[in-house]
């Protein structure tokens, strides 16, 4: 008979599940508990060993199904297979059904005497019965909305004059002529991230847009204001009143619906797991308590790490107007080096966490804010630091009284941007923290711009002060895989340097010397996390093979030296899109020919001769450059001199970066790509650039890889058009589907009101792929994929039966897409890209693939 086990943080839920499901069945099937932790004062949490014993106190030759409750359970599940004989581990299935309704289905199916298949099925659909009763009729299986008593789509419910209160002596009482009444659904209300696309879609428009929580009966705020906005304390479920006056009115109000009612591009996921706090008085000399903020064990020599902090004094100043010059010149510094740690991050940590710095960036210039700084600097006649904490200290403390413990922590990201503007005013260079030897960090606190920059490799682990597991600098550190204990007790800060400590994040303690059974418990549990990442590492580093034999390729897309062993500990078996960019980043001049070669020479020796694929400078568009930007302003820059286009504009920078590639390609596999390619004659001017370069390199008798391959983006639908010209003149496509898609629709990918239009599931957008490999194979070209729809596991069936040869991603994202493609078949994946391809909407085809 099927044995059942259940993993929960609670013990006492467990055993209320298992009393429940033993109920139905007379107790005639094995049933085991693995729950909590042996901790009197913090209970809460999961053991892998226990996990082992519960599974073996069950375990039948007919299988055994693992349920459990979330987060680290999954976690602890997984560790405990690897305590298992090897013979034992096939026979055990982890099961993501519900823990209550799917323990009762499970044990009746089991007691039935279905097999470990019908049993994991039974599991599965168990919310099935509960959904027909409340009437739910969406498929639930999807994660989608589905209650007829839940507000689905936002709608407008009615249109009338809403007369605000004035927010600041300055601040007109406006007069708006049109209202829409919205309800927000994504789990987390306006955050962060959601209130930066709120506010980053009013600033598209003309009108003056006035916003109300309707719910809590807040007064209006501007919605220009990213600090406004944010700390109207919106939650899930609450009713925003948004009034709109001006030309633009109707226009911006519909785009607001649409972004609200697409729930701000949100998943409808899971919560992570609350993890837990822990207050109590430690229960032996050298144990320290706190909050478990990100999971593993780390076991390393305490580094102390003081951030300078900005203190301003206030001065009177004769000439405001310099004043206020030389913080707009601060302000503009500021906005290209959160600018540049944004470009960093999405390759780094991805896009989703990334737009933190998105909010960083509004920050920068909401307009309440600027205005009132400014008007500081010109009545009082201050100095422009002075000015500006002050007003910082304002918007700070307006987070801090808000009711949500989640908006109160954003108050970390406005002290770290009103922190870096200070920093820039004082003309002092930021704090790097470069550590010899690996280390746990310990601190009063970590901005997300400290958090962001650390390198996982030395930063074994994390301890703070201050700080929440639900931080920017928490889910930072969960993302980088760091194990961080926040909150902790202040003695931790009179530790001498050098002093071992041993950090668990999971429970959230830490010892500082520890004793030696303790440090066995925790060496036992390090090694045993470290084989579970190390096992899934191993299965990344084989090839990615059909399950009929064909190989793919998977490369990782990287913007930087420290992305590349990453990459390779992910499993990556080259660089597929090595993004220059950030080379000319956060500079007031381009990078010299030197500089250049020695990056390109330290990649290309970590990659050991595997292919490095270096794009040329990719500036224009939503990635612009101070001192490289074109004289004129462009009207519409992703339309303008971008990508190739620049560089043939700017023939010194692309000759410079043209040398040291060459020059770095000596003994390695380096190869060279164009992007934004829209004619032949473009591709033809730049062979004829690179020829010119090689022949000087030649006459100065400097070495370089005279065979060298050259490559081009396909991001524009005229390469598509002309791609059997261009397939004549180069050694392969890497297709861009970030552009691709909105050039292809017509859409900008950064609108929310069109965004839902670039995306690259689109029938247009995939026959665009299609035509694109059929001419590059036809001409005896390989073809990749660099844009993000690779890194999407719905799309690897698609992207295989269209005939990709190779996939590039982001770092994190390889393991998976390795795993997708080991599990498809070309003849099964042709199957489905032919049935995508003959689709009459995006949504049809997501429906093929999530099938």
């Amino acid at each position: 008979m099927v044995g059942i086990v259940i993993v929960s943080h609670s013990k006492q839920l467990a055993l209320g599940v298992q009393e429940l499901a033993a109920q139905m069945v007379q107790g005639q099937v094995p049933l085991a508990i693995a729950a909590g932790i042996a901790d009197a004062d913090n209970p809460l949490g999961t053991d892998p060993m226990q996990v082992q014993s519960a599974i073996a106190s069950v375990f039948s030759d007919d299988g055994v199904l693992v349920l459990m409750d979330l987060g680290s359970a999954l976690m602890s599940a997984e560790m405990a297979l690897e305590f298992l004989p090897e013979a034992q581990r096939d026979k055990i299935h982890l099961c993501a059904a519900p823990l209550v309704e799917g323990a009762i289905a499970a044990v009746v199916a089991a007691a039935a005497g279905m097999n470990i298949h019908q049993v994991i099925a039974e599991a599965q659909g168990a919310l099935i019965a509960k959904a027909s009763q409340l009437g739910i009729t969406t498929d639930i299986s999807h994660d989608q909305p589905a209650s007829n008593s839940q507000v689905i789509n936002p709608t407008v419910t009615s249109e009338k004059t809403l007369t605000p209160k004035p927010l600041h002596p300055h601040t007109p009482t406006p007069l708006a002529n049109r209202e829409i009444r919205l309800t927000i659904n994504n789990r987390l209300g306006l955050h962060a991230r959601p209130a930066a696309q709120f506010v980053g879609t009013i600033a598209r428009f003309q009108a003056q847009i006035w916003v109300q929580n309707l719910t809590t009966l807040s007064p209006p705020v501007r919605g220009d204001s990213i600090n406004q906005v944010a700390t109207l304390g919106v939650r899930q479920g609450h009713q925003l009143a948004i009034s709109a006056t001006g030309v633009d009115a109707d226009a911006a109000l519909a785009a607001l619906q649409a972004l609200i009612a697409n729930n701000f591009g949100e998943a409808d996921t899971i919560p992570p797991p609350p993890l837990v706090e822990n207050t109590a008085t430690p229960p032996s000399p050298g144990e320290l308590s706190g909050i478990a903020a990100s999971p593993g064990v780390a076991i390393a020599p305490i580094v102390h790490y003081q951030p300078t902090i900005y203190t301003p004094q206030q001065y009177h100043v004769d000439n405001a107007e310099a004043e206020w010059q030389r913080l707009q010149t601060a302000i503009q510094a500021a906005k290209q080096e959160v600018q540049t740690l944004l470009s960093q991050a999405s390759v780094q940590i991805g896009d989703a966490e990334a737009a933190i710095f998105d909010a960083h960036l509004l920050f920068l210039a909401d307009p309440v804010l600027l205005e009132a700084v400014q008007h500081r600097i010109r009545e009082q006649k201050i100095n422009a630091e002075a000015a500006w904490q002050a007003v910082v200290d304002e918007v700070a403390s307006s987070y801090r009284t808000l009711e949500d413990t989640y908006l109160q922590e954003r108050v970390d990201d406005v002290i770290d941007v009103g922190q870096r503007v200070l920093r820039l005013l004082s003309g002092t260079v930021a704090t790097v923290l470069d550590l010899p030897e690996p280390a746990i960090l310990v601190a009063t606190d970590l901005t997300p711009s400290d958090t962001v920059g650390l390198d996982p490799n030395k930063i074994l682990g994390i301890c703070t002060t201050s700080g929440s597991s639900t931080s920017h600098s928490a889910i930072i550190a969960r993302t980088l895989g760091i194990p961080a204990v926040l909150g902790m007790d202040a003695q931790v800060l009179q530790v001498e340097d050098g002093t071992i400590i041993a950090l668990d994040g999971e429970s959230g303690r830490a010892w500082v010397e520890p004793e030696a059974d303790i440090l066995e418990l925790l060496e036992t549990k390090r090694q045993a996390w470290q084989r579970w990442q190390q096992s899934a590492k191993a299965q990344a580093q084989q090839p990615a093979i059909t399950l009929d034999g064909r190989r793919v390729s998977v490369f990782a897309n990287i913007g930087s030296i420290a992305d590349v062993q990453a990459a390779l500990s992910n499993g990556a078996e080259g660089v597929g899109l090595l993004r220059t960019e950030f080379l000319y980043l956060g500079r007031t001049s381009p990078p010299t020919e030197e500089e250049q070669l020695a990056v390109y020479q330290a990649i290309a020796q970590v990659l050991a001769q595997r292919p490095l694929i270096i794009r040329t400078l990719d500036v224009g568009g939503d990635k612009p450059l101070p001192y490289l930007r074109p004289q004129v302003a462009e009207a519409n820059p992703f339309l303008g001199c971008r990508g190739i286009r620049f560089c043939l504009n700017h023939l010194d920078l692309f000759k410079t970066q043209l040398r040291a590639i060459l020059r770095a390609s000596i003994g390695q596999n380096i190869k060279i790509m164009l992007p934004m390619i829209a004619t032949l004659g473009e591709v033809k001017a730049a062979k004829a650039i690179l020829s010119q370069v090689q022949e000087e390199l030649r006459q100065a008798n400097i070495p370089f890889a005279e065979a060298i391959s050259l490559g081009i983006m396909i991001e524009v639908p005229a390469a598509v058009a002309i791609a059997d010209q261009l397939a004549a003149e180069v050694d392969f496509f890497s297709i861009g589907t970030n552009d691709l898609s909105q050039y292809v629709m017509a859409g900008d990918r950064t609108n929310p009101q069109v965004a839902n239009l670039a995306d690259a599931m689109q029938p247009a957008v995939l026959r665009m792929i299609q035509r694109t490999v059929k001419v590059a194979h036809q001409a005896g070209i390989w073809v990749g994929l660099c844009g993000e729809l690779a890194a999407d596991p719905l799309a690897t069936p698609i992207l295989l039966g269209l005939g990709l040869d190779e996939l590039s991603v982001s770092p994190p994202a390889i393991p998976t897409i390795k795993q997708s493609i080991c599990q498809l078949s070309v003849t099964a994946s042709e199957a489905i890209a032919i049935t995508a391809l003959q689709q009459d909407s995006v949504e049809q085809v997501k429906a093929i693939v999530s099938s």
